[in-house]
């Protein structure tokens, strides 16, 4: 069997729930992975980069292994850069899904998955672009499906790529030296499990206001429509 074959079927015994909020200890499942650690952290980051399955916890998995590094035997420098590029890679395989199979999704007529939408898209990251990527990488969930949505955008490629490795930088630097620095405090150290619920708390909260927002705007709009024709507005119709 290739290292690469040992690497999913050692992935493959790891505890399956939801991971790093409902019931997974974190340091437990990274201690789980014994000699295979790092590539179980790089395999995870990637998977949840851009390979369209964003239940992973990217963020206060970060944040553990930089606490947990020295423990788990792992060199900081080795772990900040196969992180880095396992992360860059994920949403570099999201990109070109969504380049390559993206369209095919589409349709004039579709409720959601339409052109309209594709071109929304498409200028959403000409108005915003590296902005968009490097902070949806702080994002949880949105953060799997930007690059998918940045190819199927025909966002060009060399800015994503420049912007992809930027965000992706910082993303690691942060989560992971926020793990390394924040653990010489005893309180951290003894309730990891604790400030792991925390981070992921924290992180989804833009997603929160964003639903928020969006909700006020459609409520705006029905109370606007309804004051200018002095009636609800009927879908059917």
């Amino acid at each position: 069997m290739t290292p690469l074959l040992d690497l999913a079927a050692h992935v493959a015994t790891l505890p399956t729930a939801p991971l790093g909020l409902f019931g997974v200890d974190l340091k437990q499942l990274l201690a789980d992975a014994g000699p295979w650690v790092l590539g179980v952290v790089a395999l995870m980051i990637f998977i949840e980069s851009g390979v369209l399955f964003p239940f992973l916890p990217g963020d206060s998995l970060l944040f553990t292994t930089g606490l947990l590094h020295q423990q788990l035997g792992l060199n900081l420098a080795v772990l900040l850069l196969t992180v880095a590029v396992a992360a860059v890679a994920g949403d570099q395989v999201g990109y070109m899904l969504g380049r390559w199979f993206g369209r095919r999704l589409f349709s004039p007529t579709g409720r959601i998955l339409n052109y309209e939408n594709l071109d929304k898209a498409g200028a959403f990251f000409a108005r915003y672009g590296g902005k968009a990527l490097v902070l949806a990488r702080f994002v949880p969930i949105v953060r799997t499906f930007v690059p998918l949505t940045a190819g199927m955008a025909r966002y060009r490629y060399r800015d994503f790529a420049k912007w992809n490795i930027t965000g992706a930088l910082l993303w690691v630097l942060l989560l992971t030296f926020a793990g390394v620095w924040l653990g010489n405090v005893t309180f951290i150290r003894e309730h990891v499990d604790l400030i792991v619920i925390v981070i992921v708390l924290v992180s989804v909260i833009p997603v929160g206001l964003e639903i928020w927002r969006e909700n006020r705007k459609a409520k705006a709009r029905l109370a606007a429509y309804q004051e200018e024709h002095g009636k609800p507005l009927n879908p059917e119709s």
